[in-house]
């Protein structure tokens, strides 16, 4: 729309998005038994495994995508990341027709942000970055 608001826009992308993530990770290390339970309960292998990935993932890729460093693939690592769990944790299609609305719009809410990730990945983090101060 206007030049002078992609550099202001892109970083408000990123921080939103970061706002999503971080938080996340922060509460799996605060809550790991708990989150460890839900994984398993998913039937997802190697809960402490998948629990750590998912912490690594969240935390760390949030706080580079936040700060605008290695911002392209810590994008699309999420986006991936996003993806294979919402296909595992918002199965709307295979559950009681009492939940299936309350985990459709959890599924497309996370189809959604990858959308926003893979726009961050495929046009960077923006002047207000880590990567322009490194000239990536």
């Amino acid at each position: 729309m206007f030049p002078v608001f992609q550099n202001p826009l892109a970083f408000l992308a990123r921080a939103l998005i970061a706002l999503l993530f971080i938080p996340a990770g922060i509460a799996k290390i605060i809550g790991f038994m708990g989150t460890m339970g839900y994984i398993a309960a998913m039937g997802v292998p190697f809960p402490a495994v998948a629990a750590v990935i998912a912490i690594v993932v969240e935390l760390g890729l949030g706080l580079l995508l936040l700060a605008g460093f290695q911002t392209r693939w810590s994008a699309m690592v999420l986006a991936v990341f996003t993806l294979v769990i919402t296909l595992i944790f918002h199965p709307f299609w295979g559950i009681p027709a009492e939940m299936v609305m309350s985990q459709q719009q959890a599924f497309f809410k996370n189809i959604a942000i990858v959308g926003g990730l893979l726009c961050i990945a495929a046009f960077g983090a923006g002047a207000w970055s880590l990567d322009a101060k490194a000239g990536r």
